[in-house]
Order: C-alpha cells, then structure tokens, then sequence
C-alpha cells in the first residue's frame, strides 16, 4: 500500500516533521509547540492545521487550551512503503556483492593461471 501522497508531501516540509517528532515523545499543548520554534505562533498554528488536516495529529479542546497527540497510523503506512523499497535496494545490494565476489574470484583465478606460467617459463630460464 502507498502512503497518502499527501501525507508524504506534509512530511516533506522541515518544520512539520520536527512537529512530529515532538509529538513522538507525548502529547503537548499549542503552546509548548510554539516554544520549540524560533518562528510565530501563526506560522506554527499553519503547520499544526496542515498536519491535523493530513490526520498526522489529533488535536483535543481542554478549556482554552489545545492538546496535540500524534497519530502514529499514517507514519505506519510511510514505514510500510519504505520498508518494502528498503528491502529492494537490499535485495540490488546483496545481487551486485555477489557479482562482484565472482569477478573477485575469477580474477584471482587469471593470476594464479599467470603466476602458474610464469613460473614454467621460470623454470625453464633456471635449466638453461
């Protein structure tokens, strides 16, 4: 399965995933978000509404305050899809190792045929 394109591209802005990684240590209110960034709080409510919008983060009303907690499902889908690719280049890795412990081999097998003749060919010089 592929992940929201959009959620791929929501994660895609710095600032967002530096929101998300706050959220992966605990829930935090609006306010101890702003404080972690050296930017306004309307620009960091901007990127809490995108991430709420993409279901990256659930939000909860506490009086005047609001709760952010992260909601791991859509990441789950972005770990699923990169484990899958992962795997692949993997999977390239181990086929081009494999080729080239052949080449490796072969090529060991040349110099020893030509360490082999030349040690005839040694042998020979010595009896004349």
């Amino acid at each position: 399965m592929v992940p929201n394109v959009d959620t791929m591209t929501v994660l895609a802005d710095p600032v967002r995933r530096q929101v998300v990684e706050l959220l992966s240590e605990g829930e935090r209110s609006a306010g101890e978000i702003v404080a972690h960034f050296e930017i306004s709080q309307p620009s960091v409510s901007r990127h809490l509404k995108v991430l709420r919008e993409a279901g990256l983060v659930n939000v909860q009303v506490d009086a005047n305050r609001r709760i952010y907690s992260l909601n791991p499902k859509p990441l789950e889908q972005v770990e699923d899809w990169a484990a899958r690719h992962l795997a692949m280049w993997h999977r390239h890795f181990d086929r081009l190792g494999a080729h080239l412990d052949q080449m490796e081999a072969a090529d060991l097998d040349e110099r020893n045929k030509l360490r082999g003749v030349q040690h005839a060919n040694g042998d020979d010089d010595d009896a004349r």
